[in-house]
């Protein structure tokens, strides 16, 4: 069977995926996948797009993590946000946490994403591991700046 061309509109998507791999949360996923994410939201603490911006404003969020993809993050992060990808952060964590010696199981943790997936199933993650302060920000980085909220650029 001969090799098809690639059509204009899948170099596209190919590009916009390899631009932006948050753009694949647009995109439909079997009813599974969001059956997953509603079921951990009810396992973990999470905060809406107002509480978020209050405990920002107020310093009350411990350590802000942004799990999406480090050019995601240098497009645009909330200021003060470190970040540690979601495929990651079980493995990275470690460092800001004072793995080894004062390794502080209770650091208070908000962690955030493009649409508020990742980030839910990341503070599982977390939560997993032994962590008992942690929190996933249920909210739409797109709604974030429509807001008028602060990014940083890198």
């Amino acid at each position: 069977m001969p090799n098809k061309p690639i059509s204009l509109t899948g170099i596209l998507l190919i590009v916009a995926g390899l631009l932006s791999p948050g753009w694949a949360v647009a995109q439909k996923y079997p009813r599974s996948v969001s059956e997953l994410v509603a079921r951990t939201k009810t396992q973990i603490k999470t905060v809406d797009m107002a509480t978020f911006k209050s405990g920002l404003d107020r310093g009350e969020l411990g350590l802000i993590i942004d799990v999406r993809e480090p050019g995601e993050y240098a497009v645009g992060h909330i200021p003060g946000a470190i970040n540690i990808p979601r495929g990651q952060i079980e493995l990275n964590i470690w460092p800001h946490v004072g793995f080894p010696e004062n390794t502080d199981m209770s650091r208070k943790m908000t962690l955030y994403c493009g649409s508020g997936t990742r980030c839910v199933l990341a503070t599982k993650s977390l939560q997993d591991l032994g962590f008992s302060s942690v929190t996933a920000a249920d909210m739409r980085i797109d709604d974030w700046t429509r807001a008028g909220y602060p990014l940083v650029k890198n």
